[in-house]
């Protein structure tokens, strides 16, 4: 288990390597090509420094890459701006978030596919104003209104992924919990359910209910999200969040068994059809 940033230092560095390998280049020659020493590409291509977003563009020119996501990508995964050198809207909130939240959000902005297990809340990509507001409250003591305001407007921009052109698939297993834990009152309560209602009717958004029938269940141990990228799997990884940081894990052995812990789930939890009635009775009944 390792933070974010170092996760993705070493997923960057292992896939410009296979670039670089694939081209036929050499370390020694890659570091000619772009007018470095070639300590600096072995550096980058073992995660033991960073790279900036222009030395990954340097390096994908050099190897011939041309495919636009995967370059988008892997200039994310150097972690500061885009392709074009613009920065993403998350950093007007430089010096407000903490860097786990800010690692989170940019992986989640350039993931093609999100399989989540949820145990007590809502995901945040499908919560209501008032139903963030409220959470955000409860999980964080005495946070001034501003603040909470700030951090509120972050969790709603965040659903733009939803949006998108592609837009993030959205595989969500929710443990019913979720349903039942009144959030904000009542009347919040109710229009989450509602939201989750219309979130579950989109194409590209899957939800299922894990009922209590189901007993002890491999998710009891807590919530995790596992990500998916375009162009490569090599670049998976499975975020753990923790009341003030999150885990990545990204070895292989590591998303195999998340991967079969949430397909398992799916075998407990009601199909999506069943589950959208079950949250529009527990709508109706709200």
């Amino acid at each position: 288990m390792q933070h974010g940033p170092v996760v993705r230092r070493r997923k960057l560095g292992a896939e410009l390597r296979a670039l670089r390998t694939s081209a036929g280049i050499t370390s020694g020659e890659a570091a000619r090509l772009v007018g470095w020493h070639q300590s600096k590409v072995s550096r980058i291509e073992t995660g033991t420094s960073g790279a900036k977003p222009a030395d990954v563009r340097l390096l994908l020119d050099a190897y011939g890459v041309e495919d636009r996501e995967l370059r988008e990508l892997l200039v994310v995964l150097a972690g500061s701006d885009d392709a074009g050198g613009r920065h993403h809207w998350w950093h007007a909130y430089r010096g407000v978030l903490p860097p786990t939240y800010w690692d989170f959000i940019s992986l989640e902005s350039q993931a093609s596919a999100m399989r989540t297990l949820e145990t007590t809340v809502v995901p945040g990509l499908l919560q209501t104003p008032e139903y963030a507001r409220a959470v955000t409250r409860a999980a964080v003591d005495g946070l001034p209104e501003e603040r909470l305001d700030t951090l509120v407007e972050v969790r709603l921009a965040r659903q733009d992924v939803l949006r998108a052109d592609p837009p993030l698939e959205l595989n969500a297993v929710l443990d019913e919990a979720v349903l039942r834990r009144e959030v904000g009152g009542p009347g919040v309560m109710a229009r989450q359910l509602t939201r989750l209602v219309e979130a579950a009717r989109l194409p590209h958004v899957r939800l299922q209910v894990l009922p209590f029938s189901a007993g002890a269940h491999i998710g009891v141990t807590g919530p995790f999200v596992i990500f998916s990228f375009p162009s490569t799997s090599d670049l998976d990884v499975v975020v753990l969040d923790h009341l003030t940081s999150s885990l990545h894990l990204e070895r292989k052995e590591d998303l195999e068994a998340y991967t079969e812990a949430f397909n398992a789930l799916l075998l407990h939890a009601l199909s999506p059809e069943d589950s959208l009635d079950y949250i529009a009775a527990t709508a109706a009944g709200a």
